[in-house]
């Protein structure tokens, strides 16, 4: 299984584009060492040809000419996505559905609450339905696995996460089972497995066995610390609030992650706030320490 992180930042990218924050600031004056990020989506392929897109980011595009290994030059129009999977409706993993509108049609793959979502609150469906037969939903049950053709050796299977419906849904403070899943993606010609949760609220005992199954873990980093945004002068929600659990605190997520068993424990959806940008912080070297690595656009992954 190839996995290719093609973008590893947090709604807004890094840096943000009306943020100037200390990290923000610093990577566009230089002063810290770290590198830009698109926001959060990843490809998955089983013969470095043939990809699956898992999450539509509003940076596709340049996602897509940074990394060409997913162009297809024997067509005169297409690349080499073959199915879009979505773990949720949020914007940042969604919107890009509008930049590929000139690729239509496309089959997206989504649990019925996502489609929900995603044809009355942001009505992505609706509206590319007039560009050339537009998103064909192929609806995924939580907890059944299934296969899509372009990567037949891969099988999914989508684990309900405790975390938020957007803010446009109808379920925004009552999300159902279906508006927030974490993939466990395997390679059933190799054997390997990754379990990619990039919207993970809070473990609980249905996703911890997945967690201890997984050989790759790609999982959610938004905030070290829940009241992050506050502490940085930028926000007032939490961690909590967005549907995030934050990594640095007694309970946190980088506490949970040096428990697993997985051979590699790798976080994505990192928010322009967050200290473990900085390569030389102290936060990132206490993630270096536990063998938990921090994703890069443009990371590539071979299980």
């Amino acid at each position: 299984m190839q996995i290719k992180v093609l973008g590893s930042a947090a709604g807004g990218g890094f840096p943000q584009w009306n943020c100037n924050c200390k990290n923000c600031q610093g990577v566009r004056n230089n002063t810290i060492k770290t590198s830009a990020r698109t926001q959060s989506s990843i490809a998955i392929s089983d013969d470095g040809k043939n990809w699956v897109l898992c999450n539509a980011s509003p940076d596709i595009c340049h996602q897509l000419r940074a990394s060409p290994e997913l162009n297809n030059p024997e067509v005169l129009r297409g690349t080499g996505i073959g199915a879009i999977i979505l773990t949720d409706s949020q914007i940042d993993h969604s919107a890009g559905l509008l930049n590929l509108r000139e690729g239509c049609p496309h089959q997206v793959w989504c649990t019925r609450e996502v489609h929900d979502d995603l044809s009355t609150g942001f009505p992505v469906f609706p509206m590319l339905s007039h560009w050339n037969g537009g998103l064909i939903h192929r609806p995924i049950e939580p907890l059944e696995a299934f296969q899509v053709a372009v990567c037949a050796t891969l099988r999914f299977t989508a684990i309900p996460l405790l975390s938020n419906a957007p803010p446009y849904s109808l379920y925004r403070h009552r999300p159902l089972p279906g508006h927030n899943v974490a993939l466990f993606i395997e390679d059933i010609a190799r054997g390997s497995s990754l379990l990619y949760a990039p919207g993970l609220g809070e473990p609980d005992e249905q996703l911890l066995p997945w967690l201890k199954r997984a050989d790759c873990l790609l999982i959610d980093g938004t905030l070290w610390r829940d009241n992050e945004l506050a502490n940085t002068g930028v926000g007032r929600n939490t961690g909590k609030d967005m549907g995030h659990l934050a990594l640095g605190e007694d309970q946190g997520l980088a506490a949970l992650l040096t428990t697993l068993p997985a051979k590699r424990k790798i976080l994505i959806h990192i928010n322009n706030t967050n200290p473990i940008l900085d390569e030389d912080s102290a936060e990132r070297h206490s993630l270096t320490q536990a063998g938990i690595e921090v994703s890069w656009d443009g990371m590539n992954i071979e299980l």
